[in-house]
């Protein structure tokens, strides 16, 4: 391909009546003023989007406008063009055509960067448009940290070599092994925040260190080091943590925060003394990137109004249930931060506090020092609070005081593990709560799951295998073998895994007149019978299927967070 031809895109996007001349003149002053770009600033006035301007300039230079989310990228062609100047360009190498490069450039008009960058790649180029979003994006992605992991590892392998390092020395002086351990910390976190990850975990084996990061909900190998180094790793996220560097017998928990790209990042970790030295846990917790909102985090239109009305009740207790790991604080925090006003006292008791939120006051539990639920919990309700969030219900005190705050005035949100929302109530009772308590404070149970999302990237039909049909049969009856399924045959956007986020399931039971009065009759099964009318089939199971004919999730992923074949 030619050099392209210098052209003025506000000229160009005037042409195809995509910008008023008034417009133009407005950006250009605009431009003028701030010396930003002026792609840019005809996006953030909301003159035209990202992917008009891209197919104008496609358009005008008979190029391709490519979109990146639904294009397979290979790495190792990215890689020709280091990231520096990837980043700089807004430019991706695409494909290899014998001959000539296809480069994808947010810019195509910018002389400098076709120079450039056929002088970095040594071939002929040819251009493609892309959106400057979704280059990014596929940058963030590509150019991973997973050398500079593996790198920084050897490099602190060889600086600790076969000598006794004292420890204690180092504790007192971090200084002397600081810039390896730093280097490789920087890259760990580096590259969890990249691939959306939740977890770290540092795991020493009997002769490797083993790093793993859980990405949607499963874990994956990240890099295997040298177990000299697991000592130096550990020591340093406990002086980092504030926690006791000479205790290496007993668990610990603590908390640090760290900036990755201008967004800070809550880290909570533990530490559990294994059979070949400390393993390390950390939760990610990004307090800039996550949207505390009811109808943000995948549940249903209709039962999102369902809730709303009963989190707005003046007093009872609500609960969210489900296991380790499936949303619930997110839930909790995404009722509170609605109903978060001036008007309102609230008070949240947790351990530890995961989300910061401003107007709330927020108590972290310290069994330490003997303060613990029930504790803090108490004291709360003397703080005169319209709501009150309990982290969990752990035993048979927090739920008792919490049924009783919810019975003298007090709007109670809290969590407790069960397996669904009909079986919630009955486990209360069985942690020693009185029938009547349960019957006169509790609210609704939500309880929840999540499930990974298809990438919408490498999306294709599925055929369900026997064990699958029959497991839909159950829930869609004849319906199923009209029905159309999906998975994810994985790509370059979920690094091959065919999933890309999560979304939550929900089934929620209100506690209605006649669910009240069943939990009052002494035989279990009558309760139950009597919460699966009321709920009228909107379980989670039903809710995980709903996904998998909508294509959002695949059958195997609703068959793994569903209950066992209802009666």
């Amino acid at each position: 391909m030619a050099r392209p031809e210098k052209v003025r895109l506000g000229e160009i996007l005037v042409q195809q009546k995509l910008l008023s001349e008034e417009q133009l003149g407005m950006a250009l002053a605009e431009q003028k003023r701030s010396g930003r770009k002026l792609g840019r600033v005809f996006v953030e006035n909301g003159f035209v989007t990202e992917e008009q301007i891209s197919g104008a300039l496609a358009r005008q230079l008979a190029i391709p406008f490519i979109h990146l989310k639904f294009y397979n990228i290979n790495p190792e062609l990215v890689r020709l063009l280091p990231e520096t100047q990837a980043r700089r360009f807004r430019a991706l190498v695409l494909e290899d055509r014998l001959g000539s490069l296809l480069v994808g450039i947010s810019d195509p008009t910018d002389l400098f960067a076709y120079d450039e960058i056929a002088r970095l790649v040594k071939q002929n180029i040819e251009l493609a448009v892309v959106n400057e979003t979704e280059v990014l994006v596929a940058i963030d992605r590509i150019y991973r940290r997973t050398d500079d992991i593996t790198e920084a590892a050897r490099e602190l392998e060889q600086d600790l070599g076969d000598s006794f390092v004292d420890f204690g020395a180092l504790a007192a002086n971090p200084g002397l092994e600081e810039a390896p351990i730093v280097k490789l910390l920087q890259s760990v976190f580096d590259d969890a925040t990249q691939v959306r990850a939740s977890d770290i975990h540092i795991e020493p084996q009997e002769s490797r260190l083993q790093i793993r990061f859980r990405i949607d909900g499963v874990l994956h190998l990240q890099t295997e080091a040298d177990i000299k180094i697991a000592t130096p790793l550990a020591l340093r996220l406990k002086l980092m943590s504030d926690l006791d560097i000479s205790e290496k017998r007993l668990p610990q928990d603590g908390r640090f925060a760290i900036k990755v790209k201008q967004q800070r990042i809550d880290v909570r970790i533990s530490t559990m003394p294994t059979q070949y030295g400390e393993s390390v846990v950390m939760r990610l917790l990004n307090q800039g990137g996550t949207t505390l909102r009811l109808d943000a985090i995948g549940m249903p239109p209709k039962l999102v109004e369902r809730f709303r009305a009963i989190v707005q009740r003046p007093n009872g207790l609500v609960l969210v249930t489900g296991p380790t790991g499936s949303g619930k604080t997110t839930t909790l925090y995404s009722a509170l931060a609605e109903l978060n006003s001036l008007e309102k006292k609230l008070i949240t008791v947790e351990d530890p506090v995961e989300y910061r939120l401003p107007g709330i006051n927020q108590v972290q539990v310290n069994e330490k020092i003997e303060l613990s639920f029930a504790r803090v919990l108490r004291s709360a309700l003397r703080q005169d609070p319209d709501i009150v969030l309990v982290g969990e219900m752990r035993d048979q005190e927090t739920a008792q005081i919490g049924l009783r705050a919810a019975m003298t005035g007090h709007l109670v949100l809290s969590t407790l593990h069960t397996n669904d929302a009909a079986s919630t109530p009955l486990r209360l009772m069985d942690m020693g709560v009185p029938r009547y308590m349960v019957g006169s404070s509790l609210q609704a149970v939500l309880a929840q799951r999540l499930v990974r999302v298809i990438c919408e990237s490498c999306t294709a039909p599925h055929q369900p295998t026997p064990t699958e049909h029959e497991w839909l049969r159950h829930e869609l009856r004849e319906h199923v073998d009209k029905a159309r399924f999906f998975h994810g045959k994985g790509c370059s956007h979920c690094n091959g895994m065919g999933y890309r986020g999560r979304t939550g399931v929900y089934e929620l039971l209100e506690m209605t007149q006649a669910v009240v009065e069943a939990s009052n009759h002494p035989d279990p099964a009558h309760f139950l019978k009597a919460a699966h009318l009321e709920m009228g089939g909107a379980t989670l199971r039903r809710h995980a299927v709903q996904l998998a004919v909508q294509g959002r999730t695949t059958v195997s992923e609703a068959m793994r967070i569903s209950n066992q074949l209802e009666d």
